[in-house]
């Protein structure tokens, strides 16, 4: 399909397909889910969306800037009070450049790994800074401020720091030191030595630097790749340091899987009850972990497939259903927020090497140039870059299906459960949203069944419910739609029922 097609609204389509059936009248999944009046699960918090760049994007002054009204309007459509993380690998090749004659820095040696960022170094400058800024105060979202550790050093991220803070004011969430640590020992750090005990001791010089200079700086961190562990070895530690800086979250990434010619990343293995089981068994490590230190947990980094995404995965509608499921299951275990990773194809590239991997399958599939440049670059990208357009991909949309429950507290019920016994791949979440109302999204990730919902919200409740779907033609397609609300469906002795198809999510909210 002709990438100016791709957001061609279906006509009738979606109303058709949400017509309520009586349960019994079809051969779909049947389940009736209670869901309960009082909401006592986690709460999540307005500022729960969140984009990641690498911090790269700054050499480019005008990127994140008033000028670049087009992605502050994404940004803006996507989420209202959304988060910014800066880092990525590209992080640790920064050089902050206070003046414009200030000398370069002495840049130590590194070893060239393949896959892994080569040393091309760059400066962040004060207006690149300030710009940032301004595009934050534009599109109403704050700021995760990534400073290099790798190549860096405690006074240099001291100043840039100290700047920083000046500059962002109240749009600065926190710092963070370094992008995935628990890797340096590939290029940056000796494998012998480097571990999550001598990360943290050369963690703390910096961070005390920074706080000498800024004393009311916040922290996230060790922002692992993968290596869970570090934050339990952080958090055992952590009572003992003495005057610890004020770390306010764990953090950590979060791919799939990847890379992106292995055939096992694929839509079925992507959207398997197994994958978010494996999510929610880290989510419980670190919120464990975070109590330990008084902190929370946010997803800093991560997507569908490391290194740039996988074409056919990453940027189809498959990717927007996972998005949705997986903000929503951290989101109810007390998550602060989730960032997807994305930006320009150069930036990413530039952090893995020179290239997207995606490229290579393409050019295998004998797509042409033209073709080849239909996809987002890189493929995972929520918002992707064509030319001095920026368009809302998939896997943004079911980010921003998921983040419209910002604000509201979890109902504390297991009704994903419920949906499985009854033989379909789906999940659902429920909430009181701020202003009262009760609100169940479900997510039917099912290729081959429809399921028949029955919501039961007590026979004191009437009145009307509102409906909206998040949906494609199917789950290779690449576009994504969030439907227009729905007004109609009454609800009678308590109890509303809907249809969702398969392959598609809805949301029911009692109006």
């Amino acid at each position: 399909m002709p990438y100016s097609n791709r957001r061609t609204f279906m006509a009738g389509a979606a109303c058709s397909l949400l017509a309520a059936r009586l349960r019994g009248q079809t051969g779909n999944a049947q389940v009736t889910l209670a869901i309960p009046e009082q909401a006592t699960g986690a709460h999540m918090p307005p500022g729960f969306v969140g984009l990641s760049y690498e911090v790269e994007q700054l050499a480019d002054p005008n990127f994140f800037s008033l000028k670049n009204s087009g992605l502050i309007r994404q940004f803006r459509d996507l989420a209202p009070a959304g988060v910014l993380r800066l880092g990525g690998n590209t992080s640790e090749f920064a050089t902050w450049k206070p003046s414009a004659n200030a000398p370069d820095p002495e840049r130590p040696k590194t070893r060239e790994v393949e896959g892994e960022p080569k040393a091309q170094y760059y400066n962040v400058t004060p207006e690149a800074v300030r710009n940032l800024a301004g595009f934050l105060h534009a599109a109403g979202w704050r700021c995760i401020y990534g400073i290099g550790m790798g190549t860096n050093t405690p006074p240099r991220a001291a100043a840039e720091a100290e700047f920083a803070a000046h500059a962002l004011g109240a749009s600065l969430e926190y710092f963070q030191i370094g992008n995935e640590a628990d890797l340096f020992g590939r290029h940056l750090r000796d494998p012998q030595t480097w571990n999550a005990q001598t990360y943290l001791d050369e963690w703390l010089a910096m961070a005390r630097a920074i706080t000498a200079r800024v004393p009311a700086a916040k922290f996230g961190m060790p922002d692992v790749a993968s290596n869970i562990e570090w934050l339990t070895e952080i958090a055992d530690r952590w009572a003992s340091i003495p005057n610890p800086p004020h770390v306010v979250a764990l953090t950590h990434h979060y791919y799939f899987g990847g890379p992106p010619s292995n055939p096992a990343v694929n839509i079925p293995n992507l959207l398997k009850p197994e994958t978010m089981a494996k999510v929610q068994k880290t989510a419980d490590t670190a919120n464990a972990d975070a109590r330990k230190m008084g902190a929370h947990v946010r997803m800093t980094e991560g997507n569908t497939c490391y290194r740039g995404g996988k074409p056919g995965l990453s940027d189809v509608f498959a990717a927007a259903l996972w998005a949705a499921d997986y903000a929503l299951l951290l989101a109810s275990n007390n998550y602060t927020g989730v960032n997807l990773h994305g930006g320009t194809g150069q930036s990413v590239a530039n952090g893995l090497g020179g290239s997207l991997p995606g490229d290579a399958l393409l050019k295998d599939r004998s797509e042409t140039p033209q073709q080849i440049a239909t996809h987002p670059h890189p493929f995972y990208s929520p918002i992707a870059t064509f030319g001095s357009e920026y368009l809302l991909e998939p896997v943004g949309y079911g980010l921003k299906f998921a983040g419209a429950l910002s604000g509201s507290t979890f109902v504390a019920e297991d009704l994903t459960a419920k949906l499985q016994a009854a033989g379909v791949n789906a999940t659902a979440y429920a909430v009181k949203l701020a202003g009262g109302h009760r609100s169940v999204v479900v997510i039917n990730k099912d290729a081959a069944k429809d399921v028949d919902v029955t919501l039961d919200f007590g026979p004191a409740t009437g009145g009307a419910a509102v409906i909206q779907t998040l949906r494609a033609p199917s789950l290779e397609s690449r576009e994504a739609h969030i439907a227009r609300a729905e007004t109609g469906h009454h609800v009678h002795n308590g109890k509303v029922a809907v249809t969702v198809p398969r392959a598609s999510a809805m949301r029911v909210t009692l109006a």
